[in-house]
């Protein structure tokens, strides 16, 4: 199915041109339709599945056909534009990519949009609600704290979207999100996002839509076969030693790094700035204008390495990343798949690389377990863990091990190989 078969109207379709949107992802064509329905929605769906576009889209449309059977577009203009429309997203990075999505899919509509978000001052934000939007994409702190101001109106609200619900929990946010719904208009039409239902989002979801039609599209707990997967087990303290050895290989032009905590973020970032390797860090701590700067400059291939923690990173589109690699392996099964989902995106293909210490083996278990499959290991490379136990077995009790041989062909080292190995892994440091 292409996009001119989903019934869009002209202004929106020629924008969708003129991005080089011909074919909808399978999220958007099963979304799209209910939406322009009047359907209360629940859209379950990983990242990078074209989420955004899918409730952009008939937002717009919608809006747009609504205004202007109110008030045509010349009256329109004269007068103080209400805030008809509200995504709620976790994150500034993520609020920034819907609101450049807004722009990009309703340019010849002439609804008006802004984007709000704490750490950075609220001047300009605040002036763009006075002259008046039609769509506010917002953080729930600074929409809350705006809204004691009284900067922002949400007494005219048709269309309400909460965006990465699940994340929302993680982040405590569902409190400033319900105190958000209590103020907000009966009637209106409510589209909830995430890409994990746990109980207390499914109960969220019940409290905010009616009657919600459901479109659940990849499932959190598959990978995508674009993507090659591969695991190294390194001890703690080798894993700088690793990562600089694989970013040996040209053909990594852009790797993004994960990380379990800020500190971690700029510690890998220094390590590998020390080494020549241009690295930046994004996560919480850093200023806005710093997040987005770093960004920029790794997508444009300035800087080689971006080194994240998992919100910083939630909701980033960069298009032709070629690695992702989990420094260090994420304790939430789910999260590895939201991790991996950056690469291979778009028909492309991409690489992912995991480093598993020796603590980390229970959560490489529950990703296994997660995704249904094993990851393959990479033995051949000049820092292998020290312990040389068989890591597979609680994911695969039925396989047989041996002395030699662990599960799906992953080999052990006898003792003298293991000292070979170190005595080059010691020389190959020093060197660095």
């Amino acid at each position: 199915m292409s996009f001119e078969k989903l019934n869009l109207i002209e202004p929106i379709q020629k924008a969708l041109n003129t991005e080089g949107y011909t074919i909808p992802t399978p999220i958007q064509e099963r979304a799209i339709p209910l939406i322009l329905q009047r359907r209360d929605l629940i859209g379950c769906a990983q990242t990078g599945t074209g989420k955004t576009a899918a409730f952009a889209i008939p937002i717009l449309q919608l809006l747009h056909q609504e205004l202007n059977s109110v008030t045509p577009q010349d009256a329109r203009s004269s007068q103080r534009r209400k805030i008809k429309a509200l995504i709620v997203t976790p994150t500034r990075e993520l609020a920034i990519q819907i609101g450049d999505s807004f722009a990009a899919y309703g340019v010849n509509t002439g609804i008006q949009h802004t984007v709000i978000f704490g750490g950075v001052a609220q001047g300009p934000q605040t002036s763009a609600l006075r002259r008046g939007v039609e769509v506010l994409i917002a953080t729930p702190g600074r929409l809350l704290d705006l809204m004691g101001q009284q900067y922002v109106d949400l007494s005219n609200i048709s269309f309400f979207v909460l965006d990465e619900a699940d994340r929302m929990l993680d982040m405590g946010f569902i409190t400033d999100v319900k105190k958000i719904m209590a103020v907000l208009p009966k009637k209106r039409q409510s589209l909830l996002f995430s890409a994990t239902m746990p109980p207390a989002i499914v109960s969220l979801a019940a409290s905010l839509l009616i009657n919600p039609a459901k479109v659940e599209v990849a499932p959190v707990q598959k990978t995508t076969d674009a993507i090659t997967q591969s695991v190294y087990f390194v001890d703690k303290g080798d894993k700088k030693n690793l990562l600089l050895h694989l970013l040996e290989d040209k053909k990594m032009v852009t790797a993004l790094v994960f990380t379990r905590t800020k500190h971690g973020a700029d510690h890998v970032a220094k390590i590998l700035n020390k080494q020549g390797i241009k690295s930046e860090a994004i996560h919480g701590n850093k200023s806005q204008q710093a997040r987005q700067r770093a960004l920029e400059n790794f997508k444009n291939k300035e800087t080689r390495v971006l080194v994240a923690t998992d919100l910083a990173a939630r909701g980033l589109d960069i298009e032709e990343l070629t690695h992702v690699v989990n420094y260090e392996i994420p304790n939430i099964p789910e999260t590895y798949v939201h991790r991996i989902g950056r690469t291979g995106r778009a028909g492309a293909t991409g690489i992912a690389v995991s480093f598993c210490d020796a603590e980390e083996k229970a959560y490489l278990r529950d990703i296994h377990k997660l995704i249904s499959k094993v990851i393959p290991t990479v033995d051949d490379h000049p820092f292998p863990m020290s312990t040389q136990e068989p890591v597979m077995k609680a994911v695969l009790p039925k396989q047989n091990f041996n002395r030699n041989q662990g599960t799906s062909g992953t080999r052990r080292f006898a003792p003298s190989e293991v000292n070979e190995r170190r005595k080059y892994q010691t020389s190959w440091a020093k060197n660095r």
